[in-house]
């Protein structure tokens, strides 16, 4: 494959669209089981004996959640079962979220995106890892404003682990720059909450950040706020307007950065010659 950079490519692109159909279960399944364990340590095991637990991550099989018969594997076929079954259901015709053949590309899209820049190695093989994390933080942020510190934690501390041969920064800047993405958005968050009374954004943002930090540096910081902020702006405001919702309606900041993290990641050269402050 190093030889035929073609077929790599596209073999990472379908090998994207097979954990991106994981990815769905994750973006679906862990914040009802991190809920189901909160109220486990909140002392609330009582309460719990008679409800079943959530399902897991693995073991338990897809259904449909409107008539929840289980789906045959010929109908879990990435993307192109959607295609094939227009959509719906074959046991009741209800329709199919579209979360689903958008999440299964978009991990595709990624994928083959980390391999056509960094080609067949360890590089890529991390970059791949980060860019699958990020894709499970955006889905599940966009649909609850949750993200898990059993997500955003482990890319933190393999991000500053990777430092150590050093594969995309060395430790020195990791370090710092795990510091330095917390308490950026750390400052912007007490600095509104004491002029506005009000919460600006979640504890999970800072986190995220952090890891992005110790992935790449301190230099990578500034760019992935400002991207972040560029992208919010335009997407969340186009969504609100569509919705004809106001702009005190809460929205998950989480996406945006991780969209930023991923162009960082790709793109950081370009973005640097574009605007030379950010060369690193």
């Amino acid at each position: 494959m190093q030889q035929q950079p073609t077929v790599a490519i596209a073999a990472a692109g379908l090998l994207g669209l097979v954990v991106g159909s994981f990815l769905n279960v994750v973006i679906l399944r862990l914040p009802p089981l991190l809920e189901y364990q909160w109220r486990l340590d909140a002392c609330e095991a009582e309460a719990q004996e008679s409800t079943p637990p959530p399902p897991g991550l693995v073991a338990e099989r897809s259904h449909c959640p409107q008539c929840l018969t289980p789906i045959r594997a010929r109908d879990n076929i990435p993307l192109l079962s959607f295609l094939l079954l227009r959509g719906r259901c074959r046991a009741c015709g209800a329709r199919i979220s579209l979360q689903y053949p958008l999440v299964e590309a978009l991990t595709g899209i990624v994928t083959a995106l980390c391999v056509w820049r960094f080609g067949i190695g360890f590089e890529a093989l991390a970059a791949v890892g980060l860019t699958w994390t990020l894709v499970a933080l955006t889905g599940i942020d966009a649909r609850t404003q949750l993200l898990p510190d059993s997500l955003t934690l482990p890319l933190l501390w393999a991000g500053l682990l990777l430092s150590l041969p050093p594969l995309f920064v060395d430790a020195r800047q990791a370090i710092l720059g795990a510091a330095a993405g917390y308490l950026s958005l750390w400052t912007v968050y007490w600095g509104f909450k004491l002029l506005t009374g009000k919460e600006g954004m979640g504890y999970g943002d800072f986190k995220l950040l952090a890891a992005l930090g110790a992935w790449f540096g301190t230099g990578a910081i500034l760019p992935i706020v400002l991207i972040s902020s560029v992208v919010g702006a335009i997407v969340g405001g186009g969504i609100l307007l569509l919705r004809g919702q106001d702009a005190q309606v809460p929205m998950a900041f989480g996406p945006y950065i991780a969209v930023a993290g991923f162009a960082w990641l790709i793109f950081a050269p370009t973005i640097s010659a574009w605007l030379p402050v950010f060369s690193v």
